[in-house]
């Protein structure tokens, strides 16, 4: 069978549809990823501002060398210090020894091995 000149032109026609609809597809994939990245952006920002806030510098720096060791500990500590400041329970500023305290509240618990030799 051939195909009649209309229908090479219909398939050439659904070809360049249907790369049109991919390439519109993957900009969308980027546009998204784009917004969701900043928005991120803009919480991180949000969050250093009302760390910087309610944190004294001497707590700020603690902190700091906190995120240098242990930087997924440090990052939950500054999400429950931003909760605590949005939620309005920071009665002024969080000083050093105050972050300290803070700090081991949020420690994990340390694990001890018991070796016994037989």
């Amino acid at each position: 069978m051939s195909e009649t000149p209309d229908d090479e032109r219909l398939e050439e026609l659904r070809e360049q549809k249907m790369q049109e609809l991919q390439e519109q597809a993957q900009g969308q994939g980027q546009g998204d990823a784009e917004a969701q990245q900043a928005a991120q952006e803009q919480a991180e920002r949000q969050q250093e501002a009302l760390l910087k806030q309610y944190l004294t510098d001497g707590a700020r720096q603690r902190l700091n060398a906190v995120e240098m060791s242990k930087p997924d500990f440090a990052a939950q500590v500054k999400q429950q210090v931003t909760a605590l400041a949005k939620s309005g329970r920071v009665n002024g500023r969080i000083d050093e020894d105050q972050m300290k305290e803070l700090l081991r509240e949020l420690q994990p618990d340390q694990k001890s091995f018991d070796i016994r030799r037989r």
